[in-house]
């Protein structure tokens, strides 16, 4: 079973020779890494992807940051040079609105059109038909007493 759930966690791709001297920088390209998608993977972080375009992104973030950009900047460099596609958590603007509040309007369109079907047939139930009472049995049974005589 571990086995299993070693062979489940994320393969990374960052080869040896990608990998900074300095601890620091290496662990905020890391960072940078796992937050920013492959752009040939599906939903994959560049990370974790074994794509060629993928390594030279890594590479790109290494350089940067040996540089001395600030984490900031390389991120907006790539979205820069690759556009906002490659961000795994897009920024909440007017252009990924319906991206971050589509699901919850979604799930509460939904659970309001199941309210309302829920409130229907429970209607339904109430207007059902019903048993007698044994006042309105008494009450029909004279009626159709009196109905036979008027007949005859």
């Amino acid at each position: 079973m571990i086995l299993l759930a070693l062979l489940a966690a994320p393969a990374l791709a960052v080869e040896p020779d990608e990998v900074l001297a300095d601890k620091a920088l290496e662990k905020r390209a890391r960072e940078i890494s796992a937050e920013i998608r492959c752009v040939v993977c599906q939903n994959q972080s560049i990370d974790d992807s074994n794509a060629e375009i993928a390594r030279d992104m890594r590479r790109a973030i290494r350089e940067r940051l040996t540089r001395g950009d600030s984490d900031d900047a390389v991120v907006a460099f790539l979205r820069a040079r690759y556009g906002d596609y490659i961000l795994l958590r897009p920024p909440f603007d007017p252009r990924t609105w319906l991206l971050w509040l589509g699901p919850p309007l979604l799930l509460l369109f939904v659970g309001r059109l199941l309210y309302r079907r829920a409130r229907a047939r429970a209607a339904l139930v109430a207007d059902a038909p019903r048993e007698l009472t044994a006042a309105e049995r008494r009450r029909l049974d004279a009626l159709l007493r009196e109905d036979e005589t008027d007949r005859q």
